[in-house]
């Protein structure tokens, strides 16, 4: 077992579960698809032209950069944009963090990818095991208000966007449960470490 995906809902805390696990594997191989596409979407022309020609330039600031607020507001009212978007993102993301992961599949040292739509996106079958970092929908709804200033209907609109947690629980190898505080979290992910290290 060298590659393990790490995925979940928005607002459930699969990044501050991945920074637990940084701390404890410092060696480890973290690859991180929300930051990949951050990167894409700031510096590279190809998927900015893609961008540009299938949402038109209302996307953009008039200093050329990306207008994410006003993309997120297309893509999550309209799932047939969600997909075109993920068309334009998904591609190079998958063919980044599949070599990586092929290249630490025979090794000793671990390798993991904090990908939100992992199963969306079939990324489950690149790996050994997954993790599923889940909570209840109040909570998730309550982290994703705080964190993003988004109303909660607009809420509801992004959390129903995404393939349903239970489904995504009922397929995971592990489900790290995280309504509580964060040390829970942090327990959590030590006990992993220690099941996979064989401490």
């Amino acid at each position: 077992m060298s590659v393990i995906g790490i995925t979940g809902g928005i607002s459930t805390g699969k990044t501050a579960f991945a920074d637990y696990l940084r701390a404890l594997i410092p060696k480890a191989r973290f690859f991180d698809a929300d930051s990949m596409a951050r990167e894409l979407t700031r510096s590279d022309e190809k998927v900015l032209g893609e961008i540009r020609a299938r949402f038109g330039p209302a996307v953009f600031q008039k200093n050329g950069e990306l207008n994410r607020g006003a993309l997120r507001a297309i893509v999550f009212d309209a799932p047939e944009k969600r997909r075109d978007l993920e068309q334009i993102l998904h591609p190079p993301i998958r063919q980044r963090w599949s070599g990586e992961a092929e290249r630490y599949r025979n090794s000793t040292e671990l390798f993991f990818a904090d990908i939100p739509l992992l199963y969306e996106t079939d990324g489950d079958t690149l790996c050994d095991r997954v993790i599923v970092v889940a909570c209840s929908e109040d909570i998730q709804m309550e982290r994703l208000m705080r964190r993003t200033g988004m109303t909660e209907a607009e809420s509801q609109t992004v959390i129903r966007a995404q393939m349903p947690l239970p489904e995504k629980i009922k397929r995971a190898d592990h489900v790290v449960w995280n309504n509580g505080p964060q040390s829970v979290l942090a327990d959590q992910a030590r006990l992993l470490v220690n099941l996979w290290t064989r401490r």
